[in-house]
Order: structure tokens, then sequence, then C-alpha cells
């Protein structure tokens, strides 16, 4: 029988996921001979022909005791959203391809959930961050992210010109692509391919990187995690976004700003115990293969 903690566990699933019906439905009839209350969201209802059973997302967590995601990292920055105000843990089932936060396998999902369960899996806090679009004095965008937030030009656009400060000091005007500001877990999403570093989620900080920066000693940051950051778009803004953990843009205006600080929202995530930070690193990066 579940321990008190997780008398009800919602299900939150990558959208169009062909095979989620073959993995929910058992699912669901594990959940019931456990005596534990399954609640789903809409995408997952839809899969299950059940449009009437299901949740929207921004309530699934008021349901839930823990969410169990079944998708890949983006399906995860979204339920990271939802959980982290809440304060209940995420234990994330990869199905996707890379997956360097959803580190359970479909294979070992039963036995996550058992584990989960019993006590036997703790939750590692990752650190998250408020980020504010603010226009003529005014906040018109406000999201919490749990990889970064990213200023980044469109396609046919020119460079762009982004002025740095933090806690209020100058530190530089970027002439590049776009400027990536990260935590510890977003090191390993966009800031890496950029040419950032990867920091341990335990080295709580906050890291700034440029996106093919028209000066080449123009190089990534690392800073605390108390720092206040503000990027400040500057000259024209011509296709010019702020996007939001890949998966909310919004399109600037010259003068724009963006404050970004660390949230008091903290996400708790189900880790396996038998896999380290540096074995999913290894396994991901596939590290050491000729």
């Amino acid at each position: 029988m579940p321990s008190a903690p997780f008398r009800a566990i919602g299900i939150f699933s990558r959208p169009r996921r062909a095979d989620i019906t073959d993995i929910v439905r058992p699912l669901l009839e594990w959940f019931a001979k456990h005596g534990i209350r399954a609640v789903y969201d809409t995408e997952t209802a839809v899969s299950l022909r059940d449009e009437s059973g299901g949740r929207p997302r921004e309530l699934l967590a008021h349901e839930s005791d823990l969410l169990l995601v079944l998708g890949g990292d983006g399906t995860l920055l979204a339920a990271a959203r939802e959980a982290a105000p809440r304060g209940i843990p995420v234990l994330p089932i990869n199905l996707g391809s890379l997956g360097f936060l959803t580190s359970f396998t479909l294979d070992e999902l039963y036995p996550a959930l058992e584990g989960t369960i019993a006590g036997e899996l703790s939750a590692s806090e990752r650190m998250m961050l408020r980020a504010s679009l603010v226009r003529e004095g005014e906040s018109v965008e406000s999201q919490l992210v749990l990889n970064e937030a990213v200023i980044t030009k469109g396609a046919l656009a020119r460079m762009i010109e982004i002025q740095l400060s933090i806690d209020e000091d100058f530190v530089c005007r970027y002439r590049a692509d776009g400027l990536i500001v990260a935590t510890p877990t977003g090191s390993t999403a966009y800031s890496l391919s950029a040419g950032g570093p990867i920091v341990h989620p335990e080295v709580e900080s906050i890291i700034v990187t440029p996106i093919c920066p028209h000066t080449l000693s123009d190089r990534p940051l690392v800073v605390a995690n108390t720092s206040k950051v503000e990027m400040k778009l500057r000259g024209t803004a011509e296709s010019v976004y702020l996007t939001l953990d890949g998966q909310k843009g919004v399109l600037m205006e010259s003068e724009d700003h963006v404050m970004i600080s660390r949230a008091e929202e903290r996400l708790k995530l189900i880790q396996p115990h038998r896999k380290s930070y540096f074995d999913i690193l290894r396994r991901k990066l596939k590290w050491g293969e000729g």
C-alpha cells in the first residue's frame, strides 16, 4: 500500500505520442491495484479517448501528490512549471531520445514507482529562475524556467546588441546572435551547444553564455546564484525574441529588458540512486567512445 504522501499521482504525458495509450492503460490498472487515485492531463485523455476525464495541465498539480512525467526533457520542463510552485516531486520517465533530465527508462517505470512510493528514491532539488520581460517600466511577461531564458534573433535578422548588467554593475555590451542565461540544470541544454560550461546541479550558480559573439573574447560567465541579471536590448529590434525554456517565445521591442533572478520555487526531481550525474553525462554525451 502507498505511503501517505502519494494518495494521488498525476500523469503528465508528451502530446501525440503514438504508444502513450499502451503505456497508460496498464499504468492506471497498477494504480488502482495499489489504492492510488490517478489523474491525468487533457493530452493523455485524448490518447485514451476519455477527454472528459482529463485535467488542464495548470490544474493537474493541484490534485496530485506526485507528477509522473512520460516524455522527454521538453515534457519535463512544462511539468516543472506546474509542480515547483506546489512543492510536489516529479518522477520523469524518458520516452524521448536524449533525456538529460528524464533519466529513468520506460523499462524502469514500475520499479521507479515502487521505489518512490516506498521512500527508497529521494528527490534532488533543482534551482529555477524567474525571468521577467519589462517594457516601459511594466512587466509584460514573467515565468519560471528550469533551463534557461534566451534573447535571440530570428532566422533573417541581423546581429543584435544586448547590454548585460549583473547586480546593477555594467558587464558587457554584446554584439551576437543572442544571449543565454541558464541554471546549472540548463547548462547541458542550449548553453552547452553555444559553448557554455557544464555545471553540476549542486553548484548553485547562474551561467551567461553568448551565442556566436562578434568579439571572440566575449566568453561565458558563471556568477553567484544570488545575482540579479539584466539583459537590455539595444538598437533596432527586428525579429528578436525572448524564449523561455525553449517553449514560449515573446517578440521583443527596442529598449526592452529582461530581469532574471533565482526563483523561490525549486523543482523536486526524483533520480535513480544507482545512476550518478556523471553516469548520465557519460552515457548521453558518449564520453570515452572511440
